[in-house]
């Protein structure tokens, strides 16, 4: 087999090795349907068993209420930026409140202004998007449609450590980036979207989790593909879904429980890969420097700076020979990120680990 790195993409990302391997197995022909994975029709008694099952081992994992959807869509995070909005703000006398923690964040207060109206009640950007609010920092309007935040910012790597406190407002999440990562209270949320790139399957698909009553008080003019009420109508099938990527994210969902042990499991897994760098680089008297305060340090998104540029083009290119690729951090923050989501072993963290540990001290 051709040997693999370890890939610390912000997205597409690995992907577990025994998902790709069961993958590779269907690709010809799925068991009992003597044709691929990619072939089959999605109205086929084949594709309906995945999809079945896809959402229960979703319902299982986060221990989904029968009172919630279950979507699969396309279009990714961006396009729940408008969708969400048309759904729950449009036609309402009603603000959005926003919590703006990085790229991300600003770039859904921006669609959402399409639809009504906006409040950001916490931006972070004057600390250039290093930390999470306290409850305390956040003005909420008692009389919002919704808030909405995003639970980790792939680019800055800040985290929140636990929901913003709302009272019975709905609680809006975009969950691109750590979802699946840890278990949650599914209760506190009215709506959560989540890419399926960083954790729970490729590029293709975005799953949208979404409470009965906010989605039948949608206004009745909007355009089919953007009406939750249609999808949940149809099974997510009203047209052809993204099958490979529904059929993946299945397959990870699966690894999750049967091979993982669910969301609390993987949970103390990310946190002992995450503190592996975060240790090093306190310990490292200032020659890495992280971007997040400690307090909201994201376990999916490790961000640091070294002492100069030339120092960091350099360490991402002896990385890159030692099997570590994809360090390089986004403009907007500079230095490297390591993204290590779900399907990261450890064994990448303590190769990644101790190759800062020996640059370091070639350097000193």
């Amino acid at each position: 087999m051709t040997k693999r790195v370890y890939n610390f993409s912000p997205g597409p990302s690995m992907l577990p090795l025994v998902v790709l391997e069961a993958a590779q197995r269907d690709l010809v022909a799925l068991p009992d349907a003597g044709m691929s994975i990619l072939e089959i029709s999605h109205r086929s008694k084949w594709f309906d068993q995945i999809l079945q099952e896809t959402e229960a081992n979703l319902r299982q994992l986060l221990q989904i209420p029968n009172n919630y959807h279950v979507l699969f869509l396309q279009g990714g995070a961006t396009t729940q930026f408008s969708m969400l909005a048309m759904n729950l703000l449009r036609g309402k006398n009603q603000p959005a409140d926003y919590i703006v923690t990085g790229t991300w964040g600003t770039k859904a207060v921006k669609e959402a202004q399409r639809e009504g109206e906006v409040r950001v009640i916490w931006n972070g950007k004057a600390d250039n998007y290093n930390r999470v609010p306290q409850n305390s920092e956040l003005n909420v309007d008692s009389q919002a449609a919704y808030i909405h935040f995003t639970s980790n910012e792939t680019i800055q790597g800040v985290e929140f450590p636990t929901e913003p406190e709302t009272g019975n407002i709905p609680l809006v999440c975009d969950m691109s980036s750590d979802f699946l990562s840890r278990p949650i209270n599914i209760n506190r949320y009215g709506l959560i979207y989540a890419g399926a790139q960083k954790n729970a399957g490729p590029a293709g698909a975005t799953v949208v989790i979404i409470r009965d009553d906010l989605m039948q008080a949608a206004p009745n003019d909007l355009h089919t593909m953007l009406d939750y009420r249609i999808h949940a109508a149809e099974k997510s099938c009203y047209n052809t879904p993204p099958v490979f990527s529904i059929y993946l994210i299945g397959l990870v969902t699966r690894w999750l429980l049967n091979d993982i042990g669910g969301l609390e499991a993987m949970a103390t897994l990310n946190r002992e890969k995450a503190n592996l760098l975060y240790d090093a680089i306190d310990q490292s008297n200032g020659f890495y420097k992280g971007h997040a305060r400690p307090e909201s340090r994201s376990m999916m998104n490790v961000t640091f700076t070294l002492p100069n540029a030339d120092l960091e083009k350099q360490l991402i290119k002896e990385a890159e020979a030692r099997g570590l690729y994809e360090l390089k951090g986004h403009r907007s923050v500079g230095g490297l990120r390591a993204s290590i989501y779900n399907a990261m072993p450890r064994d990448g963290l303590v190769a990644l680990r101790d190759f800062m540990l020996e640059f370091q001290a070639r350097q000193a």
